[in-house]
């Protein structure tokens, strides 16, 4: 047993499933083996240069190299203002209803801190991305998970929680396009959900990570498109996937002045805000590199098309996401009774292809994979001829 379990918070997080395939890999990889990893999310694209050379320019000069403003310089959060009128006619106050934070983990974490209370319940989809779960926990909430098989079964979960439970959600936490399943929603089921956030006087958080990454025509909707919906709502957006900034860590949170006012609350304590000048070649990303979003959206479109077609050939259908950096495939039939780990540990030593096996994203995640386009055309390719040797075999 790890020492470390013997403290508090660390007791209630379980041990990290995806350490295991990263093990693996690690093993392989130290055998010199080559390994096509399209297990976690993580942007393989390069930041667009104009952001890159104007972070080198805003480093160069001595007064950025001191502490910044916890909450964001203000012409970043002008600028995220200004998208999200030009984007989705959604009118905000930079100095109230906008703040920076250093990537859509810090925001979603610290403001779980800020309005979230012991036992408080929480509602999310199940499977999830696993923040949207140990954040509550951590937080001391309850987390309140409702199987997302689509997305009106999670809304038909959701109306009978509020009208059975005793204990009525304090929030509702989504994220559409959504990571693992890759579930996409249009702006009818956003005003469900604001609808009845609001008769119940619930708040509600809308993790936007996957914005613009969306195929085939597919336009994903701002939950504050909705009317009224600042009354209850927050969103997250994240420079990370739509402009491959990834280890920058910048994100936004918009919305319900009083939830961002408790976030900037908590972050005034904790830190002093993103390195100026990545906040100063933000602005850049997001004033001059709307077309570079395009380039990188079709990329994950291009890969995509080609993991889904290469699957099929091996004799693994799977559906094409309409939105996200993944694709979600449930098991090969007579692979089912391993399980998901198991399966994907059977796929790294055989075919040498490493995936986020389902359960790593909550129990309802049993029985699938996650796999991130995170490889180039020719890699994919290459790891669906693996996958279907192996699955001949």
């Amino acid at each position: 047993m790890s020492e470390s379990t013997g403290f508090y918070r660390i007791r209630k997080l379980p041990p990290y499933v995806f350490a295991v395939i990263n093990e693996m890999k690690a093993n392989a990889r130290a055998a010199q083996q080559d390994v096509i990893d399209l297990g976690m999310g993580n942007p393989d694209g390069a930041t667009p240069r104009p952001v890159v050379n104007k972070m080198i320019e805003a480093a160069r000069n001595p007064r950025n190299h001191r502490y910044s403003q916890s909450k964001g310089i203000p012409h970043l959060r002008q600028e995220i203002v200004k998208r999200y009128k030009a984007r989705y006619n959604v009118d905000l106050d930079p100095q109230s209803e906008a703040i920076v934070t250093i990537g859509a983990k810090d925001a979603l974490a610290h403001l779980l801190f800020a309005v979230v209370g012991p036992d408080d319940a929480v509602v999310s989809p199940n499977p999830a991305y696993p923040i949207h779960q140990y954040g509550v926990i951590m937080a001391e909430g309850h987390a309140c998970m409702l199987p997302m098989p689509s997305a009106a079964e999670f809304l038909n979960h959701l109306e009978d929680l509020y009208e059975k439970s005793a204990r009525k959600p304090k929030l509702i936490l989504i994220s559409f396009p959504h990571n693992p399943t890759t579930t996409c929603v249009d702006l009818d089921f956003m005003k469900e959900v604001v609808g009845l956030a609001r008769h119940h006087g619930s708040m509600v958080v809308h993790d936007f990570a996957y914005a613009d990454i969306c195929f085939d025509g597919y336009r994903a909707p701002s939950i504050l498109e909705v009317e009224g919906a600042k009354d209850v709502c927050v969103e997250i957006y994240s420079l990370s996937k739509s402009f491959n900034m990834a280890g920058w860590r910048v994100g936004f949170c918009v919305g319900n002045a009083k939830m961002i006012g408790a976030l900037a609350r908590i972050k005034s304590y904790l830190d002093y805000g993103v390195f100026q000048p990545i906040q100063i070649a933000s602005i850049i990303a997001l004033r001059e590199c709307d077309a570079e979003t395009g380039k990188i959206c079709a990329t994950y479109q291009k890969r995509r098309d080609t993991l889904v077609s290469g699957l099929k050939r091996a004799g693994w259908p799977v559906e094409p996401p309409r939105g996200s950096m993944f694709v979600w495939a449930p098991l090969p039939e007579r692979y089912r009774g391993l399980g998901s780990l198991e399966f994907s540990k059977l796929l790294m030593e055989k075919a040498l292809v490493a995936v986020s096996p389902g359960i790593g994203f909550g129990p309802l995640g049993e029985g699938h994979v996650r796999f991130a386009l995170v490889e180039n055309d020719h890699r994919i390719r290459q790891a669906c001829k693996s996958i279907k040797q192996f699955l001949k075999s």
